[in-house]
């Protein structure tokens, strides 16, 4: 089997690196096409997965306009020229677009509700829109899973946590450390939205300071009295440091999943909902979301209380994996036996 990938941002190299690393084993051919978005370039690099840049990310919603057309155009030839059998990837504004032109099956993966702009005309045009079971809605040709994205490559079966990123931070092992994420707040459905300001920052960080060491990752240049905190983990280490971390706080609904299904207590402050995030929270107690951040920061202070809030929170995800599938495995069943080509029942 023939398949191109389409990735858009650093989240989905880790979504599909195991699924590419198991369908090559199998013997099918894989062309990778890739955005150049934040860090994705380069943890495609360090994985050793071979690509081709189709597009950068241009700000504002003209330039965003401008980079779907020329990704377009430019992925449109590659398809002529690769001859794929199908077409893959998270979001798929530019897989369903140019599969529906050139006849190609197109499977979409995606969790987020909000992403109105692209749902809105790249779900009727894909063939398969893959979502998790708690994603809130219907839609035209729906698979449901039991799983989050994040169970692509932190399921058990893939992520071994590797205790020596503690020693590169100068951390020791019982140390109490907490990891705080701040959003450039520049993708297509983040327009409008917000999270921490000036001062809710400071208050948060004054707080955690009680209690243990704050690492800042940011993706803008921070104020000058927060550029102390700032490290620089290397890409593919981040998920071990959300694995021993005491708490996530932060404005990324990835890393704030990311840190959840590890057993990581997690805040999530955004005015944005999502329907993954819900279930985080109310079905299995890992997350909590916030919109604003004063909720989020008493939330951070009650926890901090807990002396035992690591041990129950890794009992947590236990009762989490006991419900949930390997995903990675699941796509690439639903794949090789051509599960995308039959109608779902919803």
């Amino acid at each position: 089997m023939k398949i191109i990938i389409d990735i858009l941002h650093p989240a989905h190299v880790h979504f599909f690196k195991y699924f590419i690393k198991r369908m090559r084993e199998k013997g099918h051919q894989i062309l990778i096409t890739a955005r150049n978005k934040e860090m994705t370039l380069k943890l495609l690099d360090l994985y050793g997965l071979k690509y081709v840049k189709i597009s950068g990310i241009k700000k504002g919603k003209l330039g965003l306009l401008i980079e779907f057309l020329i990704r377009n155009f430019r992925f449109y030839k590659i398809c002529k020229r690769f001859k794929p059998d199908i077409l893959i990837g998270i979001m798929g504004p530019t897989i369903s677009v140019v599969g529906k032109w050139l006849g190609i099956p197109s499977i979409i993966f995606y969790d987020t509700e909000h992403a109105k702009i692209t749902n809105k005309f790249a779900y009727p045009l894909a063939t398969t829109v893959c979502t998790p079971s708690c994603y809130k809605g219907k839609v035209k040709n729906q698979f449901r899973y039991p799983g989050y994205h994040e169970l692509t490559y932190l399921h058990p079966r893939w992520f071994k946590p590797n205790k020596n990123i503690l020693k590169g931070l100068n951390l020791k092992n019982k140390e109490k450390f907490f990891v705080v994420r701040f959003v450039s707040w520049g993708a297509s459905h983040d327009i409008g939205q917000k999270g921490f300001n000036l001062s809710s920052k400071r208050k948060l960080i004054s707080l955690l300071e009680k209690y243990g060491k704050v690492i800042i990752t940011s993706e803008n240049p921070l104020p000058k009295e927060f550029e102390k905190y700032r490290i620089n983990v290397p890409v593919e280490k981040i998920h071990d440091l959300l694995n021993y971390t005491n708490m996530y706080v932060g404005e990324g609904g990835t890393m704030a999943s990311e840190a959840a299904v590890l057993g990581t207590p997690s805040i999530y402050v955004n005015s944005l909902k999502l329907g993954y995030l819900e279930e985080l929270e109310n079905r299995y107690d890992l997350l909590y979301n916030f919109s604003k951040p004063a909720g989020a920061i008493k939330k951070v202070e009650k926890l901090l209380k807990n002396k035992n809030l690591k041990e129950e929170w890794q009992r947590k995800k236990q009762n989490l994996l006991k419900d949930k599938i390997d995903v990675t495995e699941w796509i690439i069943e639903f794949i090789e036996k051509g599960k995308y080509k039959k109608k779902s029942i919803i």
